[in-house]
């Protein structure tokens, strides 16, 4: 079966995105090109919220995006949003996104064959996922900042994690990777 991974950028204090939903945080991290391409070798499908997808649909299939050295594999990408608001999810010249509406199909999606899904921000989502005992990987990449307030990424349920691995990354953050205790 394929593995469900939720990656996030999270502060040290926990915060996903400061109190006005903002990340100005992922450039204290330096330099992850290479982490960042590795994860494309594992995964074919991303997986993201409704508030995400419009997020990302704004910047990675337009002319801004060029530059960055992982568009054309996140472009290439099978999307699925989980949205009971949005009909379509176009995804500008490229395959648009399939909208799905519940957990149940995310279930199904892991069913299939293929490589490992990845899940980006979306913390409602991931909420949710995590309460279905669909997620099998929880990456952290640990940002060296201090919030203070802002979006937590983890709720108030109560889940054990095993840890998986914990490195330095991107030159000032930390890695951290974890399991959902058996």
């Amino acid at each position: 079966m394929r593995q469900l991974i939720f990656q996030e950028y999270v502060t040290l204090d926990g915060f996903a995105a400061d109190a006005d939903g903002e990340t100005p945080f992922f450039a204290t991290v330096g330099e992850h090109d290479a982490e960042d391409l590795a994860t494309f070798e594992r995964i074919d499908t991303m997986l993201l919220g409704a508030a995400t997808y419009e997020i990302f649909v704004a910047f990675w299939p337009t002319e801004a995006a060029a530059a960055e050295p992982i568009t054309p594999l996140l472009n290439g990408l099978r999307k699925v949003v989980v949205s009971t608001t949005l009909a379509e999810a176009p995804w500008g010249t490229h395959e648009p996104a399939t909208v799905v509406r519940d957990v149940e199909a995310v279930r199904a999606l892991k069913a299939e064959d293929g490589k490992d899904i990845i899940l980006w921000g979306s913390i409602s989502l991931f909420h949710s996922l995590l309460a279905a005992g669909l997620v099998d990987e929880i990456q952290l990449r640990v940002c060296p900042v201090l919030l203070g307030a802002g979006r937590p990424v983890f709720s108030d349920q109560q889940v054990a994690l095993e840890l998986i691995e914990a490195r330095p990354w991107g030159g000032n953050g930390v890695l951290m990777r974890y399991r959902p205790a058996s």
